[in-house]
């Protein structure tokens, strides 16, 4: 049973409680309890097929759950008002451009959507060609950005209206070294400003430079955590997913 500060659904953060999902081909999540804190970055790490898109495509709404609940900032996301989608930042697999349109204009759209009124929209979108370093490319079209520079303007899409509610799916892919550290100090900004933020990644010596705690997801469920202080993160890591996958061969009523 992974440990989580409180199963509870908790106004200002974003918490699951004993979700699961399971698809036709019998793949799934199962018994998802896992709470993300107001001020806190969590990082959920788990091999590839472990099921970290799933469970954030559930915290997003974007899957229904066919048992549990999920809370985003006290509400069930099944009937959550608009406000508390426009309190949401997310970037799930690929980021979401425009191609047509330029870095500005991408963001300008993504601003509109996320409810930034018109005399605010001109500087929120001018903070973030700044804050991201797209102020060389603001005016050059999507289709011709490296995919370095698009998972940053997806990057800035998400962020730039300040959620309360941040879900980053392997947000540091293709982003250079330098793309990295400034994705780790905006994601710190946005914690110190009192931000949930939950990330997935499969880097764990850069997850333990953010987060604030670690969870394991393993064959769809969340089986342990990790100390982001730790030493040798990566043996912690596969000695914990190892562990669970011997517990879920052994035969079922055999001595442990």
């Amino acid at each position: 049973m992974v440990h989580t500060s409180s199963t509870e659904p908790v106004d200002g953060g974003m918490a699951m409680l004993s979700v699961s999902r399971t698809f036709s081909d019998g793949v799934g999540v199962h018994d998802l309890s896992l709470r993300v804190a107001p001020g806190e970055v969590h990082a959920l790490v788990g091999l590839n097929g472990a099921g970290k898109s799933t469970l954030m495509k559930l915290l997003l709404g974007m899957l229904r759950p066919d048992s549990g609940r999920v809370m985003v900032g006290g509400h069930d996301t099944a009937n959550a008002p608009a406000g508390v989608w426009a309190a949401v930042g997310h970037l799930v697999e690929t980021p979401l451009a425009y191609r047509e349109l330029t870095v500005a204009g991408n963001l300008q759209a993504n601003a509109t959507l996320q409810g930034v009124t018109a005399d605010q929209r001109k500087a929120v979108v001018g903070a973030a060609v700044k804050e991201f370093g797209l102020a060389a490319f603001s005016a050059k079209r999507a289709r011709v950005l490296s995919s370095g520079n698009r998972q940053r303007l997806g990057l800035a899409a998400a962020l730039q209206h300040r959620p309360r509610f941040v879900v980053l799916d392997e947000p540091t892919n293709a982003l250079d070294p330098a793309g990295t550290i400034l994705l780790r100090d905006v994601l710190r900004r946005r914690a110190d400003d009192g931000a949930a933020i939950l990330i997935s990644s499969h880097h764990l010596d850069e997850v333990a430079r953010v987060a604030d705690r670690i969870t394991v997801m393993n064959a769809g469920r969340l089986i342990g955590g990790l100390d982001p202080t730790g030493a040798e993160l990566e043996q912690a890591f596969f000695a914990v997913v190892l562990a669970d996958d011997e517990a879920r061969s052994e035969p079922q009523g055999s001595a442990s």
